[in-house]
């Protein structure tokens, strides 16, 4: 049984499939949240760039197991600093949504399943921010009320009451829009 360590060529190669593989992974949902938070696709790129450079930088023992969160706090705080920047804060404004195709039964069910997420994205662009930016990151990109917390720098406490009085109010109104 051999102990040898990973020689650094080895080592380097090993990070740049990581490094490679989390790019793949999070290149877009990073892009989306990014330019929901600045209103701008273009600026959001940039940022979601700078993170990755910033990403490099670390050593890999220091980010595995959290790397995603990691990246999504990066992002949101270079997304804050250029906002600082500008000395102003925008609305969060909703991007482009990726739509995954399916069969569908029956001709109407994708215009009605559209028209749903229309409406539901058009309710959730009514919330406060603080309420858009939880549920967002809760429900788009799937985070658990610990990694929000993390990324957000409120308490889990303060997730879960956003998201829950969030999601009230969306049932809520949705149940109105539709009688």
């Amino acid at each position: 049984m051999s102990t040898e360590l990973p020689t650094p060529r080895a080592q380097t190669h090993e990070n740049t499939g990581f490094l490679e593989r989390i790019f793949a992974e999070q290149q877009a949902p990073l892009t989306r949240y990014t330019a929901r938070l600045l209103g701008d696709h273009d600026r959001a790129r940039d940022v979601v760039q700078d993170a990755f450079v910033k990403l490099m930088a670390q050593p890999r023992a220091e980010v595995e197991g959290h790397v995603v969160e990691w990246l999504f706090t990066v992002c949101r705080n270079g997304a804050l600093d250029v906002l600082r920047k500008e000395h102003r804060m925008r609305r969060f404004e909703e991007g482009e949504m990726e739509r995954a195709a399916g069969a569908e039964d029956r001709p109407g069910r994708t215009l009605e399943a559209a028209e749903t997420q229309a409406s539901v994205l058009r309710l959730i662009d009514r919330l406060p921010p603080n309420q858009q930016e939880v549920v967002r990151l809760k429900f788009q990109n799937g985070f658990s009320y610990k990694e929000i917390a993390g990324i957000t720098a409120l308490s889990v406490t303060n997730v879960g009451f956003l998201i829950h009085t969030a999601v009230t109010r969306l049932r809520r109104e949705f149940g109105a829009e539709r009688t």
